[in-house]
């Protein structure tokens, strides 16, 4: 069961996005600001961590500063009352993932989790092999009988989401949101520009190509199945 840090110093928000959380499936800490998260970090294993950031003793922005600076990589959803633009901005300086205004729609809320949770899985899993390639998310690297091709990172995770799972499809919101994140402004011509790089990169490997399922989406196919 996936671990959720509820960070909320307003008691009624708290109880309420942990009773949701919990009856999505997650196991929900409650944390009621900056400092007090930092105690259950240490004893809890978390997959993410909602945030309010307008909290007593650590607001939720120094939190998620010092979280990062400690090394955490934990996916982080910020959610506050600060909408304009410049707020927005120093959220994703400090290391926020994603970043909801409030009044929230709480089944949104769980939405984002999700994503934040298939995004961290990706990077996660370091390493994959497809027949003899294999493709290394430290470095961005595929590797094939020693020949390296060191990707930009969107094309990786891109790429690594696909053969991580062969045979299956993909839809471009699907890939959309998890690569780029629900929120992005970026249309679907990004996504077909990004899958026609890695074809032209990849049209001679061996091991693997990349399928179009018109109507749907993509998938990445091994060779010797088809």
């Amino acid at each position: 069961m996936f671990q959720i840090l509820v960070v909320e110093d307003d008691k009624e928000l708290r109880d309420l996005f942990c009773t949701v959380l919990s009856d999505n499936g997650y196991k929900p800490i409650p944390a009621s600001d900056g400092l007090n998260a930092f105690d259950m970090l240490e004893k809890n294993y978390i997959d993410v961590i909602v945030s309010d950031v307008m909290m007593p003793n650590m607001d939720g922005f120094e939190m998620t500063k010092v979280i990062r600076k400690a090394g955490y990589t934990i996916p982080i959803l910020i959610i506050t009352a600060k909408e304009n633009a410049a707020d927005k901005h120093e959220g994703f300086l400090a290391g926020t993932d994603d970043y909801m205004v409030k009044p929230i729609d709480v089944n949104e809320m769980v939405w984002r989790v999700e994503a934040l949770l298939r995004r961290s899985q990706i990077v996660n899993q370091r390493m994959a092999k497809l027949g003899n390639t294999e493709f290394d998310s430290t470095t961005f690297t595929v590797i094939t009988n020693s020949k390296k091709t060191e990707l930009p990172q969107k094309e990786f995770l891109l790429l690594f989401k696909l053969i991580s799972s062969p045979n299956r499809i993909f839809t471009r919101r699907q890939i959309m949101d998890e690569i780029w994140g629900p929120d992005t402004e970026t249309d679907t011509h990004t996504l077909e520009v990004h899958i026609s790089r890695l074809r032209e990169k990849f049209k001679e490997n061996p091991d693997f190509e990349i399928v179009t399922v018109r109507g749907l989406g993509y998938k990445a196919v091994k060779k010797n199945d088809k």
